[in-house]
């Protein structure tokens, strides 16, 4: 994801205040389903939010801890796993109104490039597919730190978070409301809470 990484030109002074060496953090990672979350959050009647996750994916990260622009995320969200907390929401969400999960039973993730932007903050940008169709997505991520589990794994984690107009990507049903207004907000805020095992 790129989330390690310091330009190399910058002096032993600004490495040292960098704090360990994330160099060693190199690697494949594997995304931890367990303990990540891929959420979102929509405007409900102009009124309130609805949040929601998807609990069925896969994901993989390679960290470059010494080049960020050589990290790389990519992830697989089956649809039929998406989750608001309220079944017969959930069936409209999975049906053709939404995300025709019979025809586009996938969403997917395929980074395109990452950056650092200073201290613990980075971006990474992507393309997200939805319904057939590919877009740019751009997600700003704050490293949370790596660590030892009690069972050996060596983890790293990190939150991220984005918006995207879901009318871009063909998710245009919506019903008015007769006091002004529609039923479902075009933008949809993501949220994103992830751990990783170090695989090699």
């Amino acid at each position: 994801m790129g989330i390690f990484g310091r330009k190399n030109d910058e002096t032993a002074t600004t490495a040292a205040q960098a704090g360990p060496d994330l160099g060693s953090l190199t690697g494949e990672y594997t995304v931890d389903p367990a303990h990540t979350t891929l959420g979102f959050v929509a405007r409900h009647a102009m009124v309130t939010n609805v949040k929601g996750s998807f609990t069925d994916f896969t994901g993989s990260l390679h960290l470059d801890g010494s080049d960020p622009a050589k990290s790389t995320a990519s992830f697989d969200v089956q649809m039929e796993s998406i989750d608001t907390g309220n079944a017969d929401r959930d069936g409209h969400l999975k049906s053709a109104d939404f995300f025709k999960i019979d025809e586009f039973p996938t969403m997917t993730f395929r980074s395109t490039s990452a950056e650092s932007l200073g201290g613990e903050d980075y971006r990474i940008t992507g393309d997200l597919t939805i319904l057939g169709t590919t877009r740019p997505l751009t997600i700003d991520l704050e490293f949370n730190g790596s660590a030892k589990d009690p069972f050996g794994n060596e983890r790293v984690g990190f939150e991220g978070k984005s918006e995207i107009l879901r009318s871009e990507w063909g998710l245009t049903w919506n019903a008015a409301l007769e006091t002004g207004g529609v039923l479902v907000s075009d933008k949809i805020k993501l949220n994103f809470d992830i751990s990783a095992i170090k695989s090699a």
